[in-house]
């Protein structure tokens, strides 16, 4: 096997609690399924061209997982409120992309929790569900929330990281180490008794949802993290030993493949 192309992050698909998430790699016009190559040797060679992913255009560096500078300083997509929804500022009239807002933004979001190293509170549109916890390397999510628009979100979810954490230690949660197991719906219960006030006041709704558990293809856990980078390593190769999150899991290290949007790649499957 040998393909070359740009890359985009990692397309998954979700079947039932038992089952592995099957992973892809958008790879120029095509897509490689990567369960299958678990256990073989590949290599990955970087050329040195990058792509923007929003206008394919050449580019020397790339900002946000994938983006030229002018793509970074003017879409919607790159601008501060997508890491920090309660700063958006379509209300002002000053969205970058108003129709852009619209379909992503101000459209029903969920408040949700999720153990990857640790229970935390994240926020995602409904259609993100479950791929949003998968890319995060979460084992087990619970939505908890229902609310307006992606700004509402925002402010629920820094409510309630107020005493909950709302990152994900990607380190850990590739290593495998999480804290004790959590009952999510418990912790869904006293949310809502906790913070009860608060989410009245900005028309949030409770959700029953059941928890969500999720199994990850994956022959052995690192032992330690390496960290590899295309920038530094432009020939990454060893065993595949799993996929988890966005992160391709070797005998050599572990790659974000994300980060690496717009690189072109050539894969080769060496044995």
């Amino acid at each position: 096997m040998k393909i070359s192309g740009n890359i985009l992050k990692m397309e998954s698909k979700y079947i039932d609690a038992t089952t592995p998430v099957e992973y892809t790699l958008p790879i120029g016009s095509e897509k490689l399924a990567l369960n299958p190559l678990i256990g073989s040797h590949i290599s990955f060679h970087f050329d040195g061209v990058i792509n923007c992913i929003a206008t394919g255009e050449k580019i020397k560096k790339s900002y946000n997982q994938g983006y030229s500078y002018k793509a970074f300083l003017k879409l919607a997509a790159c601008d501060i409120c997508i890491v920090r929804p309660e700063l958006c500022h379509y209300h002002k009239g000053t969205c970058r992309e108003p129709k852009w807002g619209e379909q992503h933004c101000m459209i029903p979001h969920v408040v949700y929790l999720a153990q990857s190293s640790h229970v935390k509170v994240g926020i995602t549109r409904h259609s993100q569900i479950p791929y949003r916890w998968i890319d995060q390397g979460a084992t087990r999510a619970l939505p908890i929330l229902k609310v307006p628009n992606r700004y509402i979100s925002g402010l629920v979810e820094r409510e309630i990281a107020q005493y909950l954490p709302d990152r994900t230690n990607w380190r850990k949660m590739l290593l495998g180490e999480c804290d004790e197991e959590q009952d999510l719906s418990r912790m869904r219960e006293s949310i809502y008794l906790q913070h009860g006030d608060f989410l009245d006041q900005v028309g949030a709704e409770d959700v029953d949802d059941p928890p969500c558990e999720i199994t990850y293809p994956i022959l052995q856990l690192p032992k330690r993290i390496n960290s590899l980078s295309f920038d530094k390593t432009p020939k990454i190769e060893g065993t595949l030993f799993g996929i988890k999150g966005q992160y391709l899991i070797f005998d050599t290290g572990v790659v974000n493949m994300r980060k690496h949007q717009g690189y072109h790649l050539e894969i080769l499957k060496v044995s």
